[in-house]
């Protein structure tokens, strides 16, 4: 079971897919719980023991903050300026979401470095996330757009009345939660792949120079693809709330 949650190769047995580890059944199927499942755990164990700490440290914040305070101060801002930038006046009503997926994926991106196989390599994890966000699209634009305009949208660029467009204009619109999932998946798969067959492929070699390939693969190609996700959910959601 460890070995399945923990990433290890060797020469003779490259190994970076999803195992299952045990199943049960609900109401008549089989449903596997698989690592991909306790990464997750893992992750989420981390970030909510993490939040339970920040919370009690900033109840008794001082006016002249501490290492820990600043790191959390300097998350919070950063974060608030990122969906501020890009949202506007519309940034309060979602920072928290925003800054809620933005640190789970970057620590389900980064946690390659600690031994897991990355949550975000499992294409079931990044649809949910795209899904969500999906979700969230359509629910501001059904709230803040008016039927006529959503109508009209649809057939764009022709008139409303021609809606030769819209089934092209559909597709691209279920087209998002799949490139927004595809997108982070891929790129977090490749460099799970890549760092298996490095250390499968050149075992005997691979001391301490892999520790760069980890820098780019876990921790700066993660971050970028954080940030993406996080812009392009931004960007989308503010397009909807755009009203004439």
């Amino acid at each position: 079971m460890t070995n399945a949650i923990v990433m290890s190769s060797s020469a003779d047995n490259i190994d970076f897919m999803i195992h299952g580890l045990f199943s049960y059944n609900l109401f008549g199927h089989e449903v596997w719980i698989t690592s991909s499942h306790v990464c997750i755990l893992i992750v989420m164990l981390f970030l909510i023991g993490f939040a339970l700490i920040a919370n009690m440290k900033m109840r008794h914040a001082t006016e002249i903050p501490d290492t820990f305070q600043n790191i959390l101060e300097l998350i919070v801002s950063s974060l608030d300026g990122v969906v501020e930038g890009t949202m506007g006046k519309n940034a309060p009503k979602f920072v928290n979401y925003i800054s809620t997926i933005f640190i789970f994926i970057l620590m389900s991106n980064i946690s390659g470095l600690f031994g897991l196989r990355p949550p975000t390599a499992d294409y079931g994890t990044t649809l949910a996330l795209g899904l969500i966000t999906f979700t969230l699209i359509h629910f501001c634009q059904f709230k803040y757009q008016s039927p006529k305009k959503i109508w009209t949208d649809m057939c764009s660029p022709l008139p409303p009345w021609l809606p030769i467009w819209f089934p092209i204009n559909l597709i691209s619109e279920i087209a998002v939660p799949i490139s927004l999932s595809l997108r982070l998946f891929a790129n977090v798969l490749s460099g799970t792949v890549m760092m298996a067959l490095v250390y499968g492929l050149l075992s005997k070699v691979a001391i301490i120079w892999p520790a760069a390939l980890h820098l780019y693969f876990d921790l700066f190609s993660g971050a970028i693809q954080t940030y993406v996700f996080c812009m392009l959910t931004m960007t989308y959601i503010s397009q909807q709330m755009e009203t004439d």
